[in-house]
């Protein structure tokens, strides 16, 4: 019975050292992101980049692991992660209460305002000037989600990327975007009459998402994440990615 003991805890820390019983070690990190969301994450030619994307190859890096970027639609990213076919989740990902019963959050990384984005000319300047318009958001996310629930009067055209939605509104075929601030920003640089209103809709935070109770991936981003924030990375990385 000795013997068999010290057999079967030989052979679990013979696993545990191979990263598994597969006896395989893991050597990608597979990200689902969309990226049509600069400055987080958008393409450079056939590459996909941004701050995300910089943020995750630190990390892929301490792991040891080779980073896989899979571009989907937005509202795709979740349940991927929650299926295991993607490892985390990051596209400017806000963290809410919904989203948080099916797959779990890092530390936070960023923090973003709502605007409103809308043609020069327009009169709509504050959230209350929205009822009986026609608002486009960027389906799944959290202005999708707000709206739908916080603003009964207003007409939601769902999109899947941004730009689609800047084609309809300097179009005239909606009023107004509602979506983040610093992707607000790069849509405007795109047509002299796209304005940002001044005054917020509301702030939310920005997280990495991963499948429920993947509790050491969890801790290892997180640690990577942490170190990056305490040496001014992130802040670097964001600035590099909205320059001109």
């Amino acid at each position: 019975m000795k013997k068999m003991l010290s057999v079967l805890v030989a052979c679990v820390l013979l696993c545990t050292l191979m990263g598994g019983c597969s006896g395989k070690k893991k050597d990608t990190l597979v990200m689902a992101t969309e990226a049509g969301f600069r400055p987080y994450e958008y393409y450079e030619g056939e590459e996909v980049v941004g701050v995300d994307v910089d943020i995750a190859r630190e990390i892929a890096a301490e792991m040891g692991a080779e980073l896989v970027i899979e571009n989907m639609e937005f509202s795709s990213i979740i349940p991927a992660v929650k299926s295991g076919k993607a490892d985390f989740g990051a596209a400017g990902i806000s963290i809410s209460e919904e989203r948080a019963t099916q797959v779990d959050f890092t530390i936070e990384y960023a923090t973003s305002k709502q605007v409103i984005l809308t043609v020069e000319g327009s009169d709509i300047m504050v959230d209350t000037d929205l009822d009986g318009k026609t608002v486009g958001v960027q389906l799944g996310t959290v202005a999708d989600l707000a709206l739908e629930e916080d603003y009964p009067n207003v007409t939601l055209q769902q999109y899947n990327k941004y730009f689609e939605a800047a084609g309809d509104l300097l179009a005239g075929r909606i009023d107004a975007i509602v979506l983040d601030a610093l992707p607000a920003a790069e849509i405007a640089k795109m047509d002299p009459s796209l304005v940002i209103r001044e005054k917020e809709l509301f702030t939310d935070v920005y997280a990495f998402c991963v499948q429920k109770d993947n509790t050491e991936l969890l801790e290892t981003i997180n640690k990577g994440m942490q170190r990056l924030l305490d040496e001014g990375k992130i802040e670097e990385y964001t600035a590099t990615h909205s320059a001109d």
